[in-house]
């Protein structure tokens, strides 16, 4: 093949249209990838695909990246032609088994994560059942058995085994809030001193990353040990948090984590993303026993990208993670998770009112808790950003002072979810469910407890320690659904020969209030995550019961009908929002009625390649003043006739590498943007920076960027809807589109851009997703009550003298002042004290603290 350039545009012509023009920049980068394999050897071409490593907080170009992989696929191809597979006669069987490996590599890898999460999910139910456990009593047979465990053959309330702290109520009830406050200091100190980003649930980050956002460090190794260290503590601590969340983010750092050690995904940000998105369905079949649920959950979820390779995949990984967690069989039942029950009696039609109430009920609670919650999270993101591990100590230290008091708070979640769904006939009375003559008191209890653990929740999901809200929502609708199906139960009792209670036989119950807390659970679910098939589906695995699969739907068509009345995207999309990440959501419809051209970036930083060109300083110049991660290339100034698109990242790397090859630039060297057959100068295969024939080595150097420029940019015209933008940001997956009208270039648009306009239309015209969103935050004087919120705080903490890291200023006219620390300021206390180095700038800020204080006190 002979080396071809790539003809320049004529000033004025018109470019092609979008559709040809992507099929033109596939079409030329396979022309460019095949210029480079005739002119640079493949060391440089590795070196060249090593720079398109992303920055943090930035996001992947997928079209770049197929590019980058279909070159990747010829230099391989080349080396299994050129290399020793053609020398002597067993190169077929080293070629086929090579073949062989690099077809099944895949299903290796997936087979090793699935493995590993298993293993991982039954070590951390082992740990969270012995925390949770050790708050209430110990095993005197072996200290290292839960009570399940200790007790296990046992008839139900004649276990000697296990033995409370004390015989002494009020020392038991101590225990058990400093255990509870131990594991939360625990879990939190561990968090911020070593991996941050185990904190909270992960969905929404992992939602971003998978679309392709970079995030540096969010599924590293030191992530994944802290998140399944801390998770157990968490739980254990008895904070209204869950584990299935924080299970997806430990499933999908293993992926990470794992496939990074093979260069196939380690160097392929598309493969990476079908790893993650299994990865992801793992994480919920090891949390619920459900792999067809996982599968259906990182599909409805997670992915906005799915093909049917990557619903294999999915569908491998959990089964392999499922599979490996049966076989560990931690809780010694045969069972996946602690509260999978069967249900063999048939539901009558009548109930379906009562469905219906659950169903509604669903989507009351998720739209109340995100609300809540987003106003919660503001007002620790503002006010409790210093005090995250008093934060954690003081929720759980009053979620123990609360809990201990009701049955059904003060067990674990999981264990309480297994109590309520549980029927009534096979012999075992939990907290006295199945008795009528303690029917009020328990429907008062279950009132008292689902009231408890709502505003529980709200306060806590988002707090600085691995949390998730799935196990949650499901308890309160759970705790909902049992006291419904208890009131439904009387009901029938009170009214038996009640024509609405016609189709109950007389032999046999009619009502089934376990049921009622299972819908209840997949309603609350359905609310507060926005999903439908996938609930469906984890609760039909759960209880194994066919006849409850109709029942199931329709509750959760009805959650799904209130939740779409009041808004779109369920907590997870509404973090993102709250966060400000770019993510655009694939479900989301979108009528904004104008062109591009009203929202692109018209004033452009570029680079020139006509008369002089750049200089070396002008092009550090316009690195040092700006954080743009890319380039328009053009003509000229005057006319912006666009020629390319310099990353950059590339254009970083490229004046590393010219300075390695002449280590003295001067700043007056020329920059070249074009191939060098264009501007008339020698071409450089090899190297960087030349010198014009006939100039000595002192004469002004030219760099050579070209190799780097992408020279067909994805482009649209400035009238195209934006609409139409928008569905190519989600098809295809740029970074940046430009927009040019017959070749002049006349601005560019990012993601942000999009979501920028989104955002403000909707908060303006209360669309469905950002109808009183923006409301939750700044809006309705929330402001104003997040200040005084504050400031009965900080008074409280005055009141009580509850000094966590507190020290006492100077005395005022009305007494000493209490001065309340946040978690970082000890070392500087120190400094001021000892009066050490930089004790005036640390004294300074003692001073403004206080100032502070005093402010928020009057």
């Amino acid at each position: 093949m002979t080396s071809t350039s790539i003809p320049s545009i004529p000033t004025g012509s018109v470019r092609p249209s979008l559709s040809s023009r992507v099929s033109m920049a596939m079409g030329s980068r396979s022309l460019e990838a095949g210029e480079l394999r005739n002119t640079v050897p493949d060391e440089h071409l590795e070196e060249i695909e090593a720079i398109k490593r992303y920055e943090d907080f930035t996001t992947i170009d997928w079209v770049q990246d197929a590019a980058r992989a279909q070159l990747r696929r010829r230099i391989k191809e080349r080396r299994r032609h050129n290399g020793f597979w053609v020398r002597g006669r067993v190169a077929g069987w080293r070629r086929k088994l090579s073949e062989a490996y690099d077809a099944g590599q895949a299903w290796i890898v997936v087979s090793l994560i699935g493995t590993c999460i298993g293993l991982n999910a039954a070590f951390l139910n082992i740990v969270t059942e012995w925390l949770s456990d050790i708050k209430q009593g110990y095993c005197s047979t072996a200290w290292y058995l839960n009570e399940s465990f200790c007790c296990w053959g046992s008839e139900h309330g004649s276990c000697n085994e296990w033995k409370t702290w004390t015989s002494f109520g009020p020392a038991n009830y101590i225990i058990y809030i400093l255990f509870s406050v131990l594991f939360a200091f625990t879990a939190a100190i561990l968090v911020k001193s070593f991996a941050p980003y185990a904190a909270g649930s992960g969905i929404s980050e992992i939602k971003c990353i998978i679309a392709g956002f970079i995030m540096k460090g969010f599924l590293g190794w030191q992530t994944l040990l802290i998140k399944s260290i801390g998770l157990p503590l968490a739980i254990g601590s008895g904070l209204c948090i869950g584990k299935e969340g924080p299970s997806v983010h430990y499933a999908v750092c293993t992926g990470n984590v794992i496939s990074r050690l093979f260069g196939k995904y380690r160097r392929n940000a598309a493969k990476m993303r079908e790893i993650l998105s299994a990865c992801a369905a793992a994480g919920v079949a090891v949390a619920f026993g459900s792999p067809i649920g996982g599968v259906l959950f990182s599909l409805e979820e997670m992915a906005p990208h799915f093909p049917l390779k990557t619903m294999w995949r999915s569908y491998f990984c959990a089964l392999v993670a499922t599979a490996v967690l049966a076989a560990m069989n931690p809780f010694r039942t045969g069972q996946l998770v602690m509260f999978q029950v069967s249900y063999d009696r048939d539901w009558h039609f009548f109930e379906v009112v009562f469905f219906i109430i659950l169903g509604i009920f669903g989507g009351l609670y998720g739209e109340f808790v995100i609300k809540w919650n987003l106003r919660a999270q503001a007002f620790r993101k503002k006010y409790l950003k210093q005090y995250a591990i008093s934060e954690v100590v003081f929720l759980a230290a009053v979620t123990g002072l609360i809990s201990w008091w009701n049955a059904f708070l003060r067990i674990d979640m999981t264990e309480a979810m297994e109590r309520l769904f549980r029927e009534c006939e096979g012999g075992v009375d939990a907290h006295g469910l199945c008795e009528p003559d303690h029917r009020w008191r328990i429907v008062f209890s279950l009132t008292i407890a689902c009231i408890i653990r709502l505003f529980l929740v709200i306060i806590s999901y988002g707090c600085k320690v691995p949390a998730g809200i799935f196990v949650p929502s499901m308890a309160i609708g759970a705790t909902f659904g049992r006291m419904v199906g208890i009131l439904v139960q009387a009901l029938h009792e009170a009214h038996p020969d009640s024509r609405f209670f016609a189709a109950c036989s007389p032999d046999v119950p009619c009502i089934t209030p376990g049921t009622y807390a299972f819908l209840g659970a997949a309603a609350a679910l359905s609310g507060i995550m926005h999903i439908t098939v996938s609930v469906v589906v984890i609760m039909f695995e759960l209880t194994g019961a066919l006849t409850y699969i109709l029942p199931t739907m329709i509750v959760v068509g009805f959650t799904k009908a209130v939740t779409a009345r009041f808004a779109q995207g369920g907590i997870a999309d509404r973090m993102i929002w709250f966060n400000g990440f770019p993510y655009l959501d694939s479900k989301g419809e979108h009528s904004f009625g104008i062109p591009i051209s009203q929202i692109m970036i018209s004033d452009l930083t570029v680079l020139t390649v006509s008369g002089n060109g750049v200089t070396l300083d002008e092009v550090e110049g316009i690195l040092r003043g700006n954080k743009f991660q890319g380039f328009p290339v053009v003509r000229d100034n005057a006319g912006k006739m666009l020629l390319g698109y310099l990353g950059r990242t590339e254009l970083l790397y490229g004046l590393e590498r010219a300075r390695r090859e002449r280590n003295h630039l001067p700043g007056r060297a020329r920059c070249l943007f074009t191939p060098p057959s264009e501007e008339g100068t020698t071409p450089v295969a090899t190297g960087l920076v030349t010198s014009p024939a006939g100039d000595s080595y002192s004469d002004t150097p030219t760099i050579d960027f070209s190799r780097f420029v992408d020279p067909t940019p994805l482009t649209v015209h400035p009238s195209l809807p934006l609409e139409t933008v928008m569905e190519i940001f989600k098809k295809l997956g740029p970074r940046v589109i430009l927009v040019e009208h017959r070749g002049r270039l006349c601005g560019l648009v990012t993601i942000k851009d999009c979501l920028a306009y989104q955002a403000k239309v909707e908060n303006r015209d209360g669309g469905a997703f950002g109808r009183g969103v923006g409301e939750y935050v700044t809006g309705n004087g929330v402001e104003e009550g997040q200040e005084r919120l504050w400031r009965w705080i900080v008074w409280c903490v005055q009141w009580v003298g509850w000094k966590v890291r507190v020290r006492r200023g100077p005395p005022s006219e009305t007494g000493s002042e209490i001065m309340l620390w946040s978690d970082d300021e000890d070392e500087d206390a120190n400094e001021v004290e000892s009066g050490g180095e930089g004790g005036g700038e640390v004294e300074m800020g003692v001073r403004r603290r206080e100032s502070r204080v005093r402010e928020l006190q009057s």
